[in-house]
């Protein structure tokens, strides 16, 4: 049950009402926007709530239980804060929304009726759409540590602990195949070392953004990339970046690659598909309930 504020609630029973939805979008590295279908901006919690994106809701559900609820916000992409670059360059996948009732005559007269994240965003002519999802999705993620013969952690994270700054390097393009491949100087690095690594743009149109690599390989004196991911924005002569090494997250290359098997974060010594439906053949050693590696 929802606890209406007492003010709110009495201005609800009044013969007329002067409620607009005001929206606070959070992205995950901090910034704070805010958007409203009303006809002019409204300010309070510290946040401007601005008239001009053109932002409003389409049906939203509510869902008892865990289901997952949520509902679409649509609007154009104006100068308000959204951009077709920032959204195409991932930089509001996941973030937080807030949806709130407000009372446009006296903003302290507001409720929250809803918090959830943003999921997929459609771009069309100029305006997007926005799927917001409730936040019973976070029941569907996977939580905790798996029982899985990979590492479950992340190159350079805690659990990991390797020190990235000796598994990194940077690089200027010289030659770009469209938004997929690039060409640069040769980096640090034999060929192969940064396939499955990541590679972050620190200059160009791109800066900021980062993305898989799919292959690494060296070509002479030069290094080349493909990229799982295309580039937002055109990759141009002189961008300049930085890569990680790739993990596969086994623990041959933990060991080898890393020196860092004390930390893998995975169970190696699991028994795989295979073996478990596998029909025992008589005779066969192995089968005696010790380990396999002893």
């Amino acid at each position: 049950m929802r606890a209406i504020p007492a003010d709110l609630s009495a201005h609800l029973t009044d013969g007329a009402t002067s409620l607009c939805h005001c929206w606070k979008l959070i992205r995950r590295d901090g910034r704070i926007f805010g958007f409203t279908d009303h006809d002019r901006d409204l300010s309070f919690g510290g946040v401007l709530f601005v008239a001009r994106s053109g932002l409003e809701a389409a049906e939203a559900t509510a869902e008892l239980g865990f289901a997952v609820g949520g509902g679409d916000v649509s609007g154009a992409l104006l100068s308000a804060g959204l951009t077709e670059d920032d959204i195409s360059s991932g930089f509001y996948d996941d973030a937080s929304v807030e949806t709130w009732l407000v009372n446009w005559s006296d903003a302290s007269e507001r409720i929250l009726l809803d918090v959830g994240t943003i999921g997929e965003i459609r771009r069309q002519d100029g305006a997007f759409v926005a799927e917001v999802r409730g936040i019973m999705h976070r029941l569907d993620e996977e939580r905790g540590r798996l029982y899985r013969a990979t590492c479950s952690a992340d190159l350079g994270d805690a659990a990991c602990g390797v020190a990235l700054p000796a598994f990194t390097d940077t690089g200027t393009v010289s030659r770009t195949d469209g938004a997929l491949g690039i060409a640069a100087t040769a980096l640090g690095f034999a060929d192969g070392f940064c396939t499955g690594g990541k590679l972050t743009w620190t200059g160009g149109a791109n800066r900021g953004v980062s993305v898989e690599i799919k292959v690494h390989r060296r070509n002479g004196a030069a290094s080349e990339l493909d990229l799982w991911q295309r580039a937002p924005q055109p990759i141009a002569v002189g961008d300049t970046f930085r890569v990680t090494a790739g993990c596969d997250k086994t623990h041959g290359t933990c060991r080898a690659k890393f020196n860092n098997a004390v930390n893998f974060r995975g169970f190696p010594h699991m028994p795989g598909n295979d073996f478990i439906i596998r029909l025992p053949q008589s005779g066969e050693p192995g089968l005696d309930g010790g380990s396999f590696f002893r």
